[in-house]
């Protein structure tokens, strides 16, 4: 298995600390697919909001590693997919008649 897909090293770091993903899925209570996303960078993956941060903190001190480096990584591939999200959509709202506005 190679590290290809592996961002920041991740997966190298851990088996070079002698521990599996199977180890961290056992102590941390986080799905091995989860666990892959995170090595991976593939952030999207994770469920959203806390769960995300909580599941790289978890990972990053499972394996001794700096949580803010891991984290810094997500929030700017999050906040990069929120900002294309957002100039993809109009900028103009659609508002109802005055008659449906106004409910009469």
């Amino acid at each position: 298995m190679t590290d290809d897909n592996s961002v920041l090293g991740l997966a190298t770091v851990r088996r070079n600390r002698g521990i599996s993903l199977k180890q961290i899925s056992d102590s941390t209570k986080i799905g091995i697919r989860a666990l892959e996303a995170i090595e991976q960078g593939e952030f999207r993956k994770l469920p959203g909001g806390i769960y995300a941060t909580s599941y790289i903190r978890q990972y990053a001190r499972a394996i001794d590693y700096d949580e803010g480096v891991i984290l810094a990584l997500y929030f700017r591939q999050t906040t990069l997919g929120e900002a294309r999200t957002a100039s993809s959509k109009s900028t103009y709202r659609t508002w109802g008649t005055p008659s449906t506005a106004t409910g009469r």
